[in-house]
């Protein structure tokens, strides 16, 4: 599908939250995409802890953010729309078949089976550390991420990328290792992956994507509102 130049392309995003959770919410994900292509789009900025709208629950249903809308086509879910971009630019999705359909699986992959390993481990450290029950909580989801980062450095071995090129595969799965930077010292046994987290964050669009997201707090917090 070709861009239209004269459409506005809209993200959700938060400019207030809690300080553990800046840099890493979703909303990182589709700003990436956009520097990576060069494709201009506007925030509109929640509070995180506020109610929002029934308006918006139509636009995401599970009133969490990104929601997306280019004039064209409302989604949710930062997969689908990094598909939905990738279909429109091949510099995040390959054209041909097999490159394209490598991407795909390793798009669904970072979300269905890397996120879920790194995540409860991430929400305990984060949110639940003082909990009586997080300790052995821990130990039993750290096996897991362990696990799940073996067969991981496994698959990126000789690769600089994911899926050969980089693509959304890589935006989705750099983006969700990020969380591990607040397990310190757990990527040190994973030299490839850390490696390549690394080298992903290192592109120009990364760190753009990553001011863009970052100044919605902090201007917020500069207006004299409170995160």
């Amino acid at each position: 599908m070709p861009l239209d130049p004269a459409a506005e392309t809209v993200i959700t995003a938060f400019h207030a939250g809690p300080p553990a959770v800046q840099g890493l919410v979703r909303d990182l994900r589709l700003r990436w995409a956009f520097e990576e292509i060069g494709r201009p789009y506007r925030a509109e900025t929640f509070d995180a802890f506020a109610p929002r709208s029934a308006e918006y629950l139509q636009r995401q249903p599970f009133n969490q953010v990104p929601a997306f809308d280019d004039g064209h086509q409302p989604l949710f879910e930062t997969g689908a729309i990094l598909l939905y971009l990738g279909e429109q630019d091949e510099r995040l999705l390959p054209r041909d078949p097999g490159g394209r359909w490598q991407a795909i699986t390793w798009a669904f992959a970072a979300l269905s089976s890397v996120e879920p390993a790194v995540s409860p481990l991430v929400v305990t450290n984060m949110i639940h550390r003082d909990k009586p029950w997080a300790d052995p909580a821990r130990e039993a989801f750290l096996q897991h991420t362990h696990r799940v980062l073996g067969h991981l450095s496994e698959a990126l071995a000789g690769k600089d990328w994911i899926a050969g090129t980089f693509s959304i595969a890589d935006i989705l799965l750099a983006t969700v290792l990020r969380p591990l930077d607040r397990t310190p010292g757990l990527l040190d046994g994973y030299p490839v992956v850390a490696a390549y987290k690394a080298r992903a964050e290192g592109r120009p669009a990364f760190h753009r994507a990553l001011a863009d997201h970052l100044a919605a707090f902090q201007q917020h917090e500069t207006a004299g509102e409170p995160a």
